[in-house]
């Protein structure tokens, strides 16, 4: 056996992303201990950067020690109690994993639908909310990464707080590449990860909670059924103040790599990263309408950083994805689900989103689309 050396690959697919070297460089540094005061001061200035990055002032912000999907589950597991009603919103498979997450703690999900490629409908929440007036919970992804398809978190949360409901929103592809302003929408759970538009590596799921979601937690009447996700006992270490109690080994180097994209992200502002993504993705969009390949979801719903595009019907999926990796070190992303074999999922996401890996793609696939025809 000898040491692993990974291929150099562009990441082009629904996340990771490309880590950009100076993170890269920022988790080589000395490991020091998980509550070296050091180490505690970095993590306070993660705390802020990420209150910058969500667009909130809410105490309860930090990153999970675990991917997207611990994220997740930290939400639900901490705000879901058995019998709690809670409309979920499925427009793709991450709201699917949402419905399985509020099953299995009990609570009754109570489904709204859409077709995948398409946004939430205000409407259809608005409705069922109605239907429901015991409802305890609106849970949504503002960004479904398997569709390419933007949520308007806004107008869904005002919606379930007319009604008296918290809400539960998913932002692992949104965050730092789509606009939201947790604050001023009014969100009240919300989880992201660091591998989609933060460009860092993947293992940390950073979260934010209101004082609304905070009170919910804090008058539950049974207690978080997981021990490592108990916001009651994770706050002892992500707290305030220099005096904190052990919980778990952080990850340390993986949040030197997390603080460092922050630094970044705080250096370009986080307007300025929306907008980028915003014009990578109109670059790449006019490249492939060029080559006569079509968008899964129409415009006004469609996510900058997460493009769904239509595999021309005399294309083989695999066979130009593999021509891509083989030939180009481009990994580009399959379609899941119901839309395997449909789709491509192009990511123009953090370091990503830069106009010579745009340019690469689209002279790769005029390439590769003109020998792989069927």
């Amino acid at each position: 056996m000898k040491s692993f050396t990974p291929p150099t690959r562009i990441l082009m697919g629904p996340g990771p992303s490309v880590v950009h070297p100076r993170i890269l460089d920022a988790m080589a540094r000395p490991t020091i201990g998980h509550l070296d005061p050091a180490f505690v001061d970095m993590m306070d200035e993660v705390k802020e950067m990420l209150k910058y990055a969500f667009k909130t002032e809410n105490a309860l912000t930090m990153p999970v020690s675990a991917p997207g999907s611990a994220g997740m589950e930290t939400c639900f597991v901490n705000l879901v109690e058995p019998g709690d009603k809670v409309i979920v919103c499925i427009n793709g498979v991450f709201g699917l994993r949402m419905k399985e997450n509020v099953t299995r703690l009990g609570g009754e999900a109570v489904v709204v639908e859409d077709e995948w490629g398409t946004a939430v409908s205000p409407e259809k929440v608005e409705q069922a909310l109605v239907e429901n007036p015991d409802t305890k919970i609106v849970a949504f992804v503002h960004a479904e990464t398997s569709t390419g398809a933007l949520s308007d978190a806004k107008t869904l949360c005002q919606i379930a707080n007319q009604h008296g409901c918290i809400n539960i929103v998913d932002a692992v592809t949104s965050l730092a590449g789509s606009e939201l302003r947790v604050d001023e929408w009014g969100i009240d759970a919300i989880y992201s990860g660091s591998q989609k538009c933060l460009s860092a590596m993947p293992g940390l799921s950073p979260v934010s909670f209101s004082e609304r979601a905070i009170e919910k937690l804090t008058n539950r009447k049974t207690p978080v059924t997981s021990w490592f996700l108990d916001l009651n006992l994770v706050m002892g270490y992500w707290g305030k103040g220099s005096k904190r109690a052990y919980h778990h080994t952080a990850p340390v180097n993986t949040l030197y790599g997390l603080h460092e994209s922050l630094v970044m992200l705080s250096e370009e502002g986080i307007e300025n990263s929306w907008s980028r993504h915003q014009q990578n993705h109109i670059l790449l969009r006019d490249g492939l309408n060029n080559l006569g390949i079509n968008y899964l979801v129409d415009e006004a719903s469609r996510l900058p950083q997460l493009n769904s595009v239509l595999i021309p019907q005399d294309q083989d999926d695999l066979g130009v994805r593999s021509s891509l990796l083989e030939n180009y070190n481009i990994d580009i992303g399959a379609g899941l689900g119901p839309l395997e074999g449909k789709i491509w999922r192009i990511g123009l996401m953090g370091h990503t989103s830069r106009k010579k890996n745009i340019e690469l793609l689209l002279s790769a696939l005029k390439d590769t689309l003109q020998k792989k025809k069927v």
